[in-house]
């Protein structure tokens, strides 16, 4: 009985580690982009065909390269979030996990990715690289540039290009249009998230849209960039042909988005994490479902 209540008890410490990784990381928020390279994936199916195998390391390289970014963010913003009051309790400031087994976590998730990454291809192997270099080269943008958000955007947009090339091991023009879509989502939702720091940054002279402009001249920069995501997501319905089902996901969008701006407003944040949680997630899966919808009618016909 002692023996069985040992084991239990490691097998639980075990997991609270896991969760606690998983919460510095902002495991949950995979949601955003993944499913943007699931999307990607779909497209490529399209044009060339995939395989289980394909899949999976597709998915575990996603999983590897994220994690391996927001460790090494966290690392790097160790100091700042520190003296943050609304992120001073994240894991690392708050003494849950160490400096040191933050770095090993993040080399752990990059050799992770890199071994996916090689399991695709070998183009996708050395592509691997180039790739953590930007992963990790964004965390420092916010030390001099108020684009850091755009930045954040472009190395999000590699994704589907990335997944494009797994998938058909060339590169094609019509998956940028993907890559877009996913880059100003990204931009223009972490504009409104970096709100909530807009004092604090002006205080650490870090810099962000809204400690450069102001509340609402940084709303409305996302505004347009979200427009831009809408419209690039629209036109994928005539680069790839598809059916008015996808249509009628892309309202739904549109819509999801409108809201999104009029949850958040220069004079009351309170409802920014409703926003950057929930709207974001559902408008992510929506896209995806309408291309599944896609590959279900088209193989139904």
């Amino acid at each position: 009985m002692i023996r069985k209540a040992l084991f239990a008890e490691e097998i639980f410490r075990w997991y609270s580690r896991v969760v606690t990784y998983g919460r510095m990381i902002k495991f949950s928020h995979t949601i955003f982009a993944l499913p943007f390279a699931l999307a990607a994936l779909l497209l490529a199916h399209r044009e060339h065909p995939i395989t289980s195998r394909l899949v999976f390391w597709v998915i575990v390289a996603m999983v590897g390269a994220r994690s391996a970014a927001m460790g090494f963010n966290r690392l790097a913003d160790a100091k700042d979030d520190a003296e943050n009051p609304r992120t001073a309790e994240r894991e690392i400031p708050a003494g849950r996990i160490s400096l040191r087994e933050t770095a090993i976590f993040i080399t752990g998730s990059s050799i992770l990715f890199i071994l996916a990454a090689a399991a695709i291809s070998k183009i996708c192997f050395w592509f691997s690289f180039p790739v953590l270099l930007a992963l990790f080269g964004y965390s420092y943008t916010k030390r001099f540039t108020w684009l850091s958000h755009i930045v954040l955007g472009l190395v999000q947009g590699l994704v589907p290009i990335a997944v494009w090339i797994a998938i058909t091991g060339t590169f094609s023009a019509k998956i940028l249009a993907l890559s877009l879509t996913l880059c100003t989502y990204i931009a223009g939702f972490d504009i409104l998230y970096a709100c909530q720091d807009m004092e604090f940054d002006r205080r650490q002279r870090l810099y962000s849209m809204p400690a450069r402009f102001g509340l609402a001249k940084a709303m409305l920069f996302s505004s347009l960039l979200h427009l831009f995501t809408f419209l690039s997501i629209l036109s994928l319905y005539r680069i790839f042909a598809l059916s008015p089902y996808y249509l009628a996901f892309v309202s739904i969008i549109g819509i999801l988005l409108i809201v999104e701006h009029r949850l958040v407003k220069p004079d009351d944040l309170s409802r920014v994490n409703i926003a950057f949680y929930h709207v974001n997630s559902v408008i992510s899966l929506l896209l995806f479902a309408a291309l599944l919808t896609e590959e279900i009618v088209g193989r139904m016909s």
